[in-house]
């Protein structure tokens, strides 16, 4: 299996689907090669290239070589919004914490050539495990479901106990006022997309300003995308053996981290990548409802369960709905790693995320103005 694929994968958990490389991601193999030779073993000889079939982030590629496999990651084509598809910080993230508790592929290089493939990429190594496409656990026993759901709260709580300026992460994120940092760079993000006009998520702008933390007491490495198709779970064992596709990672607030990963309480099932669990019945799947998942995660990160979540869940559906207009966005432009992006299959997602979004900011269960 392989490493920084999120969504790429066949219905239900296992290998992830490969395809020959589409057309608007050809790259020069034997420039590559050339580049590779001197610096990696097994390019010496041929080797083959395939494309990780979905994703909507950076196109990422399945090299097979004599000597063994790697996985390269590089940006799309074409013109790329302020900070996306960043692959230098995802390399820079991994690398650091390759000594950590925090299950991570081992990075061998980087290359910030344009000259060499066109864009910038690094290399990895390939991580054998299992991936799981959806959001909410739909396969395995319950007793599976809840080990990997403990998986999930376990590691995210490592990754928070990580101290990011003693494993080389200084000045990879500023650790003061992120949220709102973080609420005005996806409400730029938002307008630099929009197709269309849409109130919900405008509406979700101005009082997310008003709900989220001005400042942080305490920042940690925030991954930004943390969630069960983001991670490689090992061939037999309910256990996470890597955390997947850091490009929006930084120095921020751990509840950033956890509310995105709660986002799945509040929708209904629906679709594969999007299913969720409001009217799941906890006793008998063996997933843990969400008040369980923030005990564990908190029992891992060494603190108090935490009050006030749902203005982080808000903001990580705010934050995801802006994300998936951007796919929509790029899909209309001809240039998304997904040929479904210019579908009304991406528009009706943003939107429905927005929807729910507001109605939950709306519900009386958010905290009062966080100062």
């Amino acid at each position: 299996m392989q490493g920084n694929v999120p969504d790429g994968v066949s219905a239900g958990g296992g290998e992830p689907e490969l395809v020959p490389p589409l057309p608007v991601h050809h790259f020069d193999h034997e420039s590559l090669a050339r580049y590779l030779r001197p610096r990696l073993p097994g390019f010496d000889e041929p080797f083959e290239v395939m494309q990780f079939q979905g994703g909507q982030s950076n196109p990422t590629f399945h090299l097979h070589t004599t000597e063994g496999d790697y996985v390269l990651r590089k940006k799309p084509p074409g013109t790329l919004l302020p900070r996306a598809h960043d692959v230098e910080r995802e390399h820079r993230v991994i690398s650091a914490l390759a000594a950590s508790e925090v299950p991570v592929p081992k990075t061998r290089l980087l290359c910030t050539d344009d000259s060499v493939i066109g864009t910038p990429f690094f290399v990895m190594d390939h991580v054998r495990g299992r991936m799981y496409p959806d959001r909410v656990m739909l396969e395995g026993t319950p007793d599976e479901r809840r080990a990997i759901y403990e998986e999930l709260a376990r590691v995210l709580g490592l990754l928070h106990r990580v101290d990011w300026r003693g494993c080389g992460l200084d000045g990879f994120g500023k650790p003061g006022g992120y949220m709102q940092r973080q609420l005005a760079l996806w409400t730029r993000q938002w307008d630099a997309v929009r197709a269309e006009d849409n109130p919900d998520m405008d509406r979700l702008a101005e009082w997310l300003a008003r709900h989220l933390p001005a400042e942080e007491e305490d920042s940690r490495i925030a991954h930004g995308d943390y969630r069960l198709g983001n991670v490689l779970i090992h061939p037999d064992e309910p256990r996470i053996v890597a955390v997947l596709d850091w490009e929006l990672s930084t120095i921020g607030h751990p509840l950033a981290d956890l509310g995105y990963a709660c986002i799945t309480y509040h929708f209904a099932p629906g679709i594969s990548g999007r299913s969720g669990l409001l009217g799941e019945d906890f006793s008998k799947s063996g997933i843990p409802d969400q008040e369980t998942f923030v005990a564990d995660y908190a029992r891992y990160a060494g603190i108090e369960p935490p009050d006030g979540l749902t203005p982080f869940v808000v903001f990580s559906m705010f934050r995801l709905a802006a994300i998936t207009a951007g796919v929509w966005r790029r899909g209309l432009d001809g240039n998304a790693a997904d040929a479904r992006a210019a579908s009304s299959e991406f528009r009706d997602r943003y939107r429905e995320m927005a929807g729910t979004a507001w109605a939950l900011a709306n519900s009386g269960s958010a905290n009062p103005t966080v100062r």
